[in-house]
């Protein structure tokens, strides 16, 4: 089976420069006390010599983050599977062991997933992407590993043991050549209602020489994921960007949804130019994230889901007003 229809293994087979491809584990304990972000990728830019494997970890409550640098030889991958070794490191769905050193700090860590919940990969729509996913030309792709998992295990920094155990997972990847020119990205599965997540991202798709305002909200509620794409016949009624705060409106045939996010300061993450890790993005992992899930009926609307999801993931990156312009054309 091809690898198109498995997106969170390796694609960059074949692939050595201008290219990049990353895996990110968010990862927050049972009280919502700790909540860490782990990068792990390969970087292959034009320029051979710049070349390099990484693992990036941020740790959001003591507000730093860490680069950890490899030669490209220490990066492995599995043909099939998604499993990927860095040097001492290993990722797949189901694990993350960490044993990095770059003198100044030492980060280890053992942790299990467990309850994965992937978006669904189908034969014309190989996941989160649907079909754009077959578009050879692309600048980014995405892929939703796990909207919600369970953690088993814990994260030492520098001696300073974190346990994780019973808190709440979430695993995506990117890859292509750049992150996009303008996007903004959330997630969150700390609501009220166990078993509820929300990941969406509005994004600058470059397109055959020009560009459109591309966009997946994806709410898993009850098991079942209520899907908004730019693929599915969804659009977005309304989006207002303030510096900090987001409002969004989308809707499908059967529901809105509605969307209001508050940012929170975050930390400037390094993120692929050109295959070459040189753009900057700032991230949070404490912001809070308004939700209503909204049913279309002949009486009007039918509340399905209503909550706050706390320890959200948040970005705006670039121009945000060429997303509000995007929508206009």
């Amino acid at each position: 089976m091809s690898n198109i229809y498995r997106p969170a293994s390796f694609q960059g087979f074949g692939r050595d420069k201008n290219y990049f491809e990353g895996w990110y584990f968010k990862l927050v304990d049972n009280g919502g006390n700790n909540a860490f972000a782990v990068i792990a990728g390969i970087s292959l830019p034009k320029e051979k010599e710049k070349a390099h494997a990484f693992v990036m970890v941020l740790d959001a409550c003591s507000h730093r983050m860490e680069y950890f640098r490899y030669p490209v030889n220490d990066f492995w991958a599995d043909k099939k599977r998604f499993e990927i070794k860095i040097g001492k490191n290993f990722f797949s769905a189901l694990r993350l062991q960490l044993d990095c050193d770059n003198g100044n700090n030492t980060i280890l860590a053992d942790i299990g997933m467990r309850n994965i919940t992937p978006w669904p990969v189908a034969p014309l729509s190989p996941g989160v992407m649907g079909w754009y996913r077959f578009m050879p030309f692309m600048e980014c792709y995405h892929a939703n590993i796990s909207f919600n998992n369970t953690l088993d295990g814990h994260i030492i920094w520098n001696g300073s043991r974190r346990d994780l155990s019973g808190g709440k997972g979430y695993i995506e990847k990117d890859w292509g050549s750049s992150m996009p020119q303008s996007w903004i990205w959330m997630q969150t599965n700390h609501f009220g209602t166990e078993g509820v997540s929300l990941f969406g991202s509005i994004a600058k798709v470059p397109w055959l020489g020009s560009y459109f305002t591309g966009y997946i909200f994806g709410l898993l509620f009850n098991k079942k994921i209520y899907k908004f794409t730019t693929y599915n016949g969804a659009r977005v009624d309304r989006l207002q960007v303030t510096s900090d705060n987001i409002e969004i409106v989308a809707e499908n045939r059967q529901c809105w949804l509605e969307i209001r996010a508050k940012r929170t300061p975050g930390l400037d993450l390094p993120a692929p130019k050109f295959g070459d890790m040189t753009a900057r993005v700032n991230e949070s992992l404490a912001s809070a994230i308004e939700v209503k899930l909204l049913k279309k009926s002949t009486n009007g609307r039918e509340i399905i889901f209503e909550g706050t999801g706390k320890n959200a993931g948040l970005e705006f990156v670039g121009d945000t007003g060429e997303l509000l312009r995007g929508f206009k054309k």
